[in-house]
């Protein structure tokens, strides 16, 4: 049996489903997974605990691995030499990338029980540093997984990790391109795409009539890198033109008190609606209350929000940037809009306000009505392209196998060796 511990910043975590999956998806497999967090999660019977929490180490394995690192120094003295005199990081960075040196070393001193075959860390964070250390400790395997800000953004010591792991798994090729552009010294054969996805579920037809409101949804959590406050001003301009716009947004995060001051400066109490975070059971009814998904982001992967709304034949509007246009096709998929520009997003805007709006009612209520042909072809095509190319079964499939196929030794026959015993 293959064991994998599987690491993440936070394990588990409501907004990374995607990581349940895989260590889900290893275990039908009958792969051993050592499921693996460095913050202290909150409670989740839905999801279970971790086995490992590096945060709440004590003090017995914080010394143990102090002298792990001291007997295996020639394992990661090539590591502290690249920290402490090579590259042009500040000195803060340095002094965390110790920390996660020892922190590294907790999770090696906590894993040399399960006698694991390989470390695997979802995003490239601080948390790829500590299972880099780890496997160098333990003489085994490392690989990470990278999204979007991870690789594009808070890449630190990116170039040591690429060189370190055995095989490095990214959502994107515009990322795949990123890594190689930026790190040519990397084998090209180590950089493999593997797509998130979602679970299409079927749609239910139903007849549409045309609302006054012109009602927008945003979906994910208040940060700062999500640029909802972009949004807002977008309501704000919309109102001036005389729009009668509405706009919700789903989530939660740190920026909530910040957007809710910007809300009251605009005047736009009852026309912005902050609902904080809804349960995944209730996100239907929050997704066909929306005329448009948008998103605002100013770096992403390739968004599950987006999957999630075209899967339900959602009109959405997103970014040019990173690998959103391997999702959303400009005017065929969805619409794009350039990066920053708000005169931008808000053309799009207006361009899909000009066309016929239908909203969901149950069959043999209301009046019958002719919906907009080129809306109707885009929702069409936006659940095609989930169902062939962003399918959550699909690819989480196509992951595990590509992991175990780089994991599994590969048993080569060699020439001498007799046909006939083969058989046997």
């Amino acid at each position: 049996m293959v064991t994998v511990a599987y690491l993440a910043n936070q394990f588990p975590s409501a907004v990374e489903p995607y990581v349940s999956d895989e260590i889900a998806e290893f275990r039908r497999r009958g792969v051993r997974v050592i499921t693996s967090s460095v913050r202290k999660p909150a409670l989740d019977r839905e999801r279970g605990a971790p086995e490992i929490v590096l945060q709440s180490a004590p003090a017995k394995i914080l010394l143990q691995a102090l002298w792990l690192c001291i007997t295996r120094w020639e394992g990661i003295s090539d590591l502290l030499a690249r920290v402490l005199f090579g590259g042009t990081e500040s000195l803060s960075t340095r002094g965390k990338a110790l920390l996660h040196t020892w922190l590294g070393a907790c999770y090696a001193v906590r894993l040399r029980n399960y006698r694991t075959d390989h470390i695997h860390v979802h995003h490239g964070y601080f948390g790829s540093w500590i299972g880099m250390v780890a496997a160098r400790l333990l003489d085994t395997g490392f690989s990470l997984t990278l999204h979007g800000s991870d690789l594009l953004l808070n890449g630190t010591y990116l170039d040591v990790k690429l060189e370190n792991c055995k095989f490095c798994f990214t959502v994107s090729e515009f990322n795949r391109s990123y890594v190689l552009q930026h790190y040519p010294e990397v084998d090209p054969r180590k950089i493999v795409v593997c797509r998130l996805g979602v679970e299409p579920g079927p749609v239910n037809p139903r007849q549409r009539i045309p609302e006054a409101r012109f009602k927008l949804l945003a979906v994910g959590r208040l940060h700062q890198v999500k640029d909802h406050a972009f949004l807002v001003q977008a309501v704000a301009e919309l109102r001036k033109r005389h729009i009668e716009v509405e706009c919700c947004i789903a989530g939660d995060g740190p920026e909530r008190g910040r957007l809710r001051k910007l809300i009251r400066d605009l005047r736009l109490q009852g026309r912005v609606r902050l609902l904080g975070h809804v349960p995944r059971d209730r996100m239907d009814c929050v997704y066909d209350w929306a005329d448009v998904v948008v998103l605002t982001s100013r770096s992403e992967g390739i968004p599950l929000v987006l999957m999630e709304a075209m899967a339900r034949r959602q009109i959405v509007l997103a970014p040019d940037i990173t690998g959103i246009p391997e999702l959303v096709i400009h005017d065929k998929t969805g619409f794009l809009y350039q990066r920053g520009s708000l005169d931008g997003f808000i053309d799009q805007l207006l361009h899909i306000y000009s066309l016929p709006r239908p909203r969901f009612i149950p069959d043999g209520r209301g009046p019958e009505l002719l919906p907009n042909r080129r809306l109707e072809w885009i929702r069409h095509a936006a659940r095609v392209q989930v169902l062939r190319n962003f399918n959550r079964k699909k690819n989480l499939e196509s992951f595990a196998e590509q992991f175990l196929t780089r994991v599994t030794p590969q048993v080569e026959s060699l020439p001498h060796e007799n046909f006939v015993l083969q058989q046997i």
